[in-house]
């Protein structure tokens, strides 16, 4: 992160409060939320099965407009505009019937900026996480994995300022996740570019994130804003799961997370 949190927040909640309506009545999600997010900062959120992690996300992605609260940016150059954002869900959502490189360049024909440095610009991506030779292939040809790779590049394709990531290596088998989470931890890390994960996994959030904040149950509030600083020969994710200082983060957060009703 570097010397990231002295200067301003590129994203500051303070105080989000969130609810859900049906004919039975009204659900309080989320209660008093507030903290800010750093350019290059790499936040993880845990918490209860059904405690509005989710909820977050999509209010963060403006899918959802807090009843309460505000939320607050400063970006980097002193614009205004919302921070764009980057989105990847728990599923990869590639369409068979397109290729990967027709995938990957979706979210660019969408907005209308097939622009020829924006195509250089997935070239790069391709060969940087060794999909290049995979661009004319269909999604089912690939890989768990190579699909998530694929997922993320057609997300930084739009080049957002933050990435918010809902789960997304959930539903791969346990060995493939630990090799893509690494992988797109390092990619994410790499670039430089500010995340938000949503994750149930204790070890995931620990070895990724530079922040864990801990949510509580429902109706949601931030128990804990935890820095995560570990000592590690490299920047691989069995490095980070070896780390000293590993356990006693993990044994934090499962502290707080089993006192949850």
């Amino acid at each position: 992160m570097g010397d990231s949190v002295s200067k301003p927040p590129i994203l500051e909640l303070k105080n989000i409060s969130y609810s859900y309506h049906s004919l039975q009545g009204e659900t309080l999600a989320l209660s008093d939320i507030s903290f800010q997010v750093h350019e290059g900062e790499f936040i993880a959120i845990v918490g209860p099965s059904g405690c509005g992690k989710s909820t977050l996300l999509s209010i963060l992605a403006c899918l959802l407009e807090p009843e309460l609260g505000t939320i607050q940016f400063q970006n980097p150059d002193g614009s205004i505009h919302y921070p764009h954002i980057g989105y990847m869900l728990q599923r990869d959502y590639l369409f068979e019937w397109r290729t990967v490189y027709k995938n990957v360049t979706l979210g660019l024909e969408l907005n209308r900026k097939k622009t020829k440095e924006n195509l250089a610009f997935v070239d790069t991506l391709l060969k940087e996480y060794d999909l290049y030779d995979f661009k004319d292939k269909k999604p089912s040809e690939l890989s768990g994995g190579m699909r998530q790779r694929a997922a993320l590049i057609r997300t930084l394709a739009l080049k957002p300022q933050i990435l918010l990531l809902d789960e997304p290596f959930s539903a791969l088998d346990y060995q493939t996740r630990l090799q893509v989470s690494g992988d797109i931890g390092n990619i994410i890390h790499k670039s430089k570019k500010t995340a938000i994960l949503v994750t149930h996994d204790l070890s995931e959030a620990i070895s990724l994130a530079d922040r864990v904040l801990i949510l509580s149950g429902r109706p949601a509030h931030i128990k804990r804003d935890l820095p995560v600083r570990l000592t590690k020969a490299s920047d691989s994710l069995i490095a980070s799961r070896n780390a000293p200082e590993f356990a006693s983060y993990f044994n934090i957060l499962w502290e707080e997370l089993s006192n949850e009703k």
